[in-house]
């Protein structure tokens, strides 16, 4: 089995959930400009906690994560992927990381793909579970 950590050649699409979506603050920071495309999506198998202020998804079956499906510029990627683990505190291999970059299947409408998910953390899904407040629904936008 490969590495979920070490990116698979071409380069994998990202799905965005929190403050990285069209409309959100880190969207304009981060990503406008440096896209091909941006979809709607959905992360099966997974759920969303408030942080507060940004949101983490951590794995639960039967949950849904709704978001969007990033693909970046090819000549954007490799900075932006540098850039975004910097923003997500994603460091390979780091206890202290507050998420971790892993490769899941997400749904389109035009069908599954495979791209980075920045999910928390063991440890920080760890203490969300037991006590932290989940977003209902799996749609951050859809909290205000």
């Amino acid at each position: 089995m490969s590495d979920p950590t070490t990116p698979p050649r071409p380069h994998l699409p990202f799905f965005v959930y929190g403050t990285l979506r069209p409309g959100e603050v880190n969207h304009g920071l981060f990503l406008r400009g440096r896209t091909l495309r941006e979809e709607p999506a959905r992360l099966t198998d997974a759920v969303l906690y408030d942080g507060p202020g940004y949101p983490y998804a951590v794995d639960e079956p039967g949950g849904t994560v709704t978001g969007d499906l990033v693909t970046a510029r090819p000549g954007a990627y490799r900075r932006l992927l540098a850039e975004l683990d910097r923003l997500e505190e994603y460091t390979p291999g780091d206890p202290r990381s507050l998420y971790e970059r892993v490769v899941r299947e997400v749904r389109t409408e035009a069908g599954p793909v495979r791209a980075w998910v920045y999910l928390a953390a063991p440890a920080v899904a760890a203490r969300l579970r037991a006590r932290g407040e989940r977003l209902t629904g799996g749609d951050w936008s859809a909290r205000r």
